[in-house]
């Protein structure tokens, strides 16, 4: 199966480090003119490929928005794909739980995919196809707790992707969302933790290992693509079979 994205204009928001970098790093390393926008342009460690552009964007500021999806087009005439990758982690009991906290938490993960996908969709309309792909969480599937509100955020992306997926249906435009698992980054700590910590963590994966960021951009390739034409309106669960059964370890002779 070729993944042909040679010349796509794609977008990815939360680019600057982490699973975002190395998204916008696989885009453009299969032919795509990507721009990778992030809350400021870092002055070290931002994707360094030639057919990475690094903006500076506030995704759940309307008006920033506004003004880089504007510039995005009239530099480069239309977007194909958008990436909603930008998400904070808010932790802590719902009774310890500011509302700024909250709100903080609902305005990036749910608000910024909310303004990025209406900022965009009709860029996409008048072209008549595009790819909207919204991260999700496996907490969408299953929370801990103490993250009510990330999990809830996460939860209605899911639901968010479903009706924007049918109202975008008629234009072939396609919108998912996606499920990682256990991404080791600086802000979940996976690989710092303690090992009896990290083996408690990995006993709960069919796939016995860290997710990795390239995990997630195999998979954002391929629904970007012609190939996942058809599929649309879902959530696709990238964790490594997390919890598929009860205990996963049993078979990996834990």
């Amino acid at each position: 199966m070729h993944l042909d994205l040679t010349d796509r204009v794609v977008v990815v928001t939360g680019a600057g480090r982490g699973i975002g970098r190395t998204i916008a790093e696989r885009f453009a390393d299969d032919g795509a003119t990507v721009v990778a926008l992030d809350l400021a342009i870092p002055d070290a460690g931002a994707p360094t490929h030639d057919r990475i552009a690094p903006v500076a964007c506030d995704v759940a500021d309307p008006q920033s928005v506004r003004r880089t999806i504007g510039e995005i087009v009239e530099s480069h005439g239309t977007i194909d794909v958008l990436v909603n990758n930008a998400g904070i982690n808010v932790t802590g009991a719902v009774a310890d739980l500011t509302w700024d906290d909250w709100r903080a938490c609902m305005d990036v993960n749910l608000g910024g995919v909310f303004l990025m996908s209406q900022a965009v969709a009709p860029v996409m309309q008048k072209a008549g196809r595009g790819r909207i792909l919204n991260a999700a969480s496996f907490a969408a599937i299953v929370p801990s707790v103490g993250s009510a509100a990330y999990a809830a955020s996460k939860a209605a992306v899911v639901q968010f992707t479903r009706v924007l997926a049918s109202e975008l249906g008629p234009w072939d435009i396609t919108v998912n969302a996606y499920a990682p698992g256990m991404v080791p980054t600086a802000m979940n700590g996976f690989a710092e933790m303690p090992r009896a910590e990290q083996d408690r963590l990995l006993d709960t994966l069919s796939l016995r290992r860290w997710e990795t960021p390239d995990d997630v951009a195999n998979l954002l390739l391929f629904l970007a693509s012609d190939q996942a034409a058809y599929i649309t309106g879902t959530l696709l669960d990238v964790s490594g079979g997390k919890l598929a059964t009860q205990m996963p370890s049993r078979a990996h002779g834990r």
